[in-house]
């Protein structure tokens, strides 16, 4: 049923009625803008001229005057990839819901992925924002690129990989250390005995894959020496590649019980764990939790998947660059290392 508020002035209690919130929400709308987030406060502010709320001008006045405008720039992977856009996807969703002001968020994708082309697009895009995150290979090319736009006065974050360079660079993402420890704890549990164990990465340049393999390593030197650890293969982000090496190592290890997908190019290691009959108890461990990775979940071609936690990462990611550009430039930039998801075939 509609209530009439035609036959007494509104109050605080009215509108918070009349918008479906709190009272102590509209008080915080009234006097703490920030901290409501941007959906709510025009939730009410809507509702306040709608039943003739006597302090509709004072919201608006203070939205106006309390609300911050950050202008952030994303540069994100290849569209074609599936985990990119749904970071993008994230992203976004994180940037309309951030409650301490107004994000105005410029994804960009790169499919050149060579370090001149991911330097030049940095220096672009950091010329019309106030913060920068990219995800990006180490090159001194990338670095130099980072303290062109710290030397502007524009922060810049590593986002899923770190990144370094002359100047403070800030981070958002996992801890790949414990990640790849993580992996090789599944192998030490579930494999059945002693092998070898295949290892695949993107591109050593990417400092989160070099710290998955680095942890995976040293998991099994510090618990079980028995297993051996096969040299670690570039896919180049590549699934054809991909596909191509996981088939020469079957050919070349009859005595393989693992695979470990650390970087780029699952979709081709799936397909080729998928056209062979595996071994009873073979165990491979992926890596993001994607269409892809949930079949191969579902019908037993991967054995556990390790995922960033989407939703958390974005938000993460928005809040660490706001947090910059509010910040006093000379300020080491924050960094941010989140825990992580684990899926297997019986919690997706």
């Amino acid at each position: 049923m509609t209530q009439d508020f035609s036959a007494k002035r509104p109050t605080i209690k009215d509108l918070s009625q009349a918008a479906g919130v709190s009272v102590t929400t509209v008080n915080r709308v009234i006097n703490s803008p920030n901290l409501v987030r941007r959906q709510t406060r025009e939730l009410v502010l809507k509702a306040a001229e709608k039943i003739g709320f006597y302090g509709v001008g004072s919201i608006q006045d203070s939205l106006r005057r309390k609300e911050q405008v950050f202008k952030l720039g994303v540069l994100l992977q290849q569209k074609n990839r599936t985990f990119y856009r749904d970071l993008a996807k994230a992203l976004s969703k994180a940037a309309g819901e951030f409650a301490g002001g107004r994000v105005e968020l410029k994804i960009q994708f790169m499919d050149d992925l060579s370090p001149d082309n991911v330097a030049t697009q940095l220096v672009q895009l950091g010329r019309h924002v106030d913060a920068v995150g990219l995800v990006a290979a180490e090159h001194p090319i990338v670095s130099d690129a980072i303290d062109t736009l710290h030397q502007s006065g524009v922060p810049v974050f590593g986002l899923i990989a770190s990144l370094t360079a002359n100047a403070s660079v800030g981070y958002v993402g996992l801890d790949h250390f414990k990640v790849g420890r993580t992996a090789a704890w599944a192998f030490d549990k579930m494999c059945r005995g002693p092998g070898k164990i295949g290892i695949l990465v993107g591109n050593h340049r990417y400092r989160n894959q070099e710290s998955n393999e680095s942890g995976f390593r040293s998991y099994f030197r510090e618990h079980n020496t028995e297993f051996t650890l096969l040299e670690a293969q570039t896919t180049y982000e590549t699934a054809a590649v991909a596909e191509e090496i996981v088939e020469k190592m079957f050919q070349d290890h009859a005595d393989l019980c693992g695979l470990f997908i650390s970087g780029g190019g699952i979709r081709g290691a799936i397909n080729a764990l998928r056209a062979r009959k595996l071994p009873k108890g073979f165990v491979s461990v992926g890596y993001e939790l994607i269409d892809e990775t949930r079949s191969a979940l579902i019908d037993g071609t991967l054995s556990m998947v390790i995922s960033h936690p989407m939703e958390t990462f974005a938000r993460a990611t928005i809040t660490a660059m706001t947090d910059a550009v509010l910040s006093d430039p000379n300020s080491s930039l924050k960094i941010a290392n989140l825990g992580f998801d684990i899926y297997t075939p019986e919690n997706i």
